[in-house]
C-alpha cells in the first residue's frame, strides 16, 4: 500500500478537503440564516429562505461531524491540545449548532409573534459559528499557548480572550463575509422574485469585502513572523513532536512555501477569482455565481492549509512542541485502516448526497409558501 509519510500527506489533504466540503455545504447553511432578517422582510420572505435550506442542512452539518472525528483518528494529539485550548470557543459553536436545529422546527410551531426569537437564533447559529472558525484559523498563524513535557502531558497557558486578537479577528471577518456570500449564492439559485434579487445584490457586496479583507489579510502574513522547522526530519518515523527543532521569529516565513513551489500561489489567486465571479456574475447566472462563491471558500481555505503545511497547531509557548503533518498523525496501521474505509465509504456519500440534490432540486417562491402553509417551515 502506501509508505508511512504518504498516508501523513493523504490525510492532510482529505482533512483539507473536509473543511473545504463544510465551508461549501454547510457554508451555505450558516450563511443563509445569517442572513435571514436582512434577505427576509416579511414572514413569507423569510420562510423561503429557511425552506431553500431546509432539505439539506441536517445532512450539511455532516462535513463537520466527519471533519472532527477525522481530526480525532488521524491526528489525536492535534485533536486534544485544539479541543482543550478552545473549550469555551467550540462549546460556543456547540451551542450555537443546537440552537439551529430549534430554531428551525419550533418556528413552525409557536404563534408569530414568538417568531422573532426563532429568527434570532438562526441569525446567531450562522454568525457566530462562522466568526469562531475564522478567529481560529488566524491564531494558527500567531501559535497557540500550549506545552509538552517530556511525557507528552499537555498544559495550556493562553485563554479565550487571548484568541480575540486583531489578526484573528480580521480572519474572523474573512470567514464571515465569505460564509454568508456562499448563503447569499445558494439564495440566489434556489429562490425567486425580490428574495432572489436581494441575495443577488447582498452577493456581489460580500464577494468586494471578501476581495479586500482576504488581501489585508495576506498581506499582514507577510509581515508576521513565522515557523520553521530547523534541520531534517524523518517523516516515516513514528510520530513524536518532541523530536525536532522549531524556528520562531522570521518575518515572512509563512510564504516560504509559496517560494519554494509556485503553483501554489493558485489557490489563493482561486479565491480573488471566485470572488470577482461573484461580483461579475450574480446578475447574469445564479448557477455560475455559487460556482464561483464555492471556488472562492476553496481557494481561501488551501491558502490557509499551503501557508502552514507542515505546522498544523504551532505553539507560542514553546515552538519546538508545534504539532505538525509529521508527528501529530495516528500510527501507519491506524491511517492505513483509515484510508481503505475512506475509499470506500466517500464515494458512496457522495453519490447519495448528489442524489439528494437531484431529488430535491427547484426554486422556493411565495406561492409554493403560501400553498403550503403546514408542510413547511
Amino acid at each position: 500500500m502506501f509508505d508511512y509519510e504518504t498516508l501523513k500527506l493523504i490525510w492532510w489533504l482529505l482533512v483539507g478537503v473536509l473543511l473545504i466540503g463544510f465551508a461549501i455545504a454547510d457554508g451555505y447553511d450558516l450563511g443563509s440564516a445569517g442572513l435571514l432578517t436582512i434577505l427576509g422582510k416579511n414572514d413569507t420572505e423569510r420562510r423561503i429562505v429557511i425552506n431553500a435550506v431546509a432539505p439539506h442542512w441536517d445532512g450539511n452539518q455532516v462535513w463537520l461531524i466527519t471533519g472532527a472525528g477525522a481530526i480525532f483518528a488521524a491526528w489525536p494529539t492535534v485533536y486534544a491540545t485544539a479541543f482543550n485550548g478552545f473549550y469555551w470557543a467550540l462549546l460556543l459553536v456547540l451551542f450555537c449548532l443546537m440552537l439551529r436545529p430549534l430554531s428551525f422546527e419550533y418556528r413552525a410551531k409557536v404563534e408569530d409573534h414568538q417568531k422573532k426569537w426563532c429568527d434570532l437564533g438562526l441569525v446567531l447559529s450562522g454568525l457566530i459559528p462562522a466568526l469562531i472558525f475564522g478567529v481560529a484559523f488566524g491564531n494558527l498563524f500567531q501559535g497557540y499557548g500550549f506545552n509538552l513535557d517530556n511525557t507528552m502531558r499537555l498544559s495550556y497557558t493562553g485563554s479565550f480572550f487571548d484568541l480575540l486578537n486583531p489578526f484573528a479577528l480580521l480572519c474572523g471577518v474573512v470567514s464571515i463575509s465569505m460564509i454568508m456570500m456562499q448563503g447569499a449564492a445558494w439564495l440566489n439559485l434556489r429562490t425567486s422574485g425580490v428574495v432572489e434579487q436581494r441575495a443577488a445584490h447582498v452577493a456581489r457586496i460580500l464577494a468586494a469585502v471578501v476581495f479586500v479583507t482576504f488581501a489585508l489579510g495576506g498581506a499582514w502574513v507577510t509581515q508576521l513572523p513565522g515557523y520553521e522547522i530547523v534541520g531534517a526530519i524523518d517523516a516515516n518515523a513514528a510520530a513524536n513532536p518532541l523530536n525536532k527543532t522549531v524556528e520562531f521569529g522570521a518575518i515572512g516565513a509563512w510564504m516560504n512555501n509559496f517560494q519554494t513551489y509556485p503553483l501554489m500561489i493558485l489557490a489563493p489567486a482561486l479565491a480573488f477569482i471566485g470572488s470577482v465571479g461573484v461580483m461579475l456574475l450574480s446578475k447574469k447566472s445564479a448557477a455560475l455565481t455559487f460556482v464561483s462563491s464555492s471556488l472562492c471558500q476553496a481557494g481561501v481555505i488551501a491558502t490557509a492549509g499551503l501557508s502552514l503545511f507542515p505546522f498544523i497547531l504551532p505553539s507560542s509557548s514553546n515552538p519546538n512542541v508545534s504539532l505538525t503533518v509529521w508527528d501529530g498523525s495516528s500510527s501507519e496501521l491506524t491511517l492505513g485502516i483509515m484510508t481503505i474505509v475512506a475509499g470506500i465509504f466517500v464515494p458512496i456519500v457522495f453519490a447519495y448526497t448528489i442524489w439528494c440534490f437531484y431529488k430535491m432540486w427547484g426554486k422556493v417562491d411565495s406561492a409554493h409558501i403560501e400553498t403550503n402553509t403546514h408542510s413547511l417551515y
